[in-house]
């Protein structure tokens, strides 16, 4: 006779292992996050600097010469 039990296949195995590695690796960032706003310092530099210091240069900006298109 048959086996009634079903069988799970590898695919579905591997995708629920990938699936447990991004639960396990979000609820990581999230107690860094935790961690981070209690020792009050900033991850991964969530803001960008210039927003950070008031520094009203922005990366793009007309007078640098990197921006203009063609340059060389």
């Amino acid at each position: 006779m048959a086996s009634s039990k079903k069988k799970t296949t590898f695919s579905k195995m591997a995708r629920e292992s990938k699936l447990r590695e991004r639960r396990l690796e979000k609820q990581a960032r999230k107690d860094a996050r935790k961690r981070a706003s209690v020792n009050g310092s900033a991850l991964y530099g969530d803001a960008p600097a210039h927003e950070e210091t008031g520094d009203a240069h922005v990366a793009g900006d007309i007078d640098t010469p990197a921006s203009t298109p063609g340059a060389v």
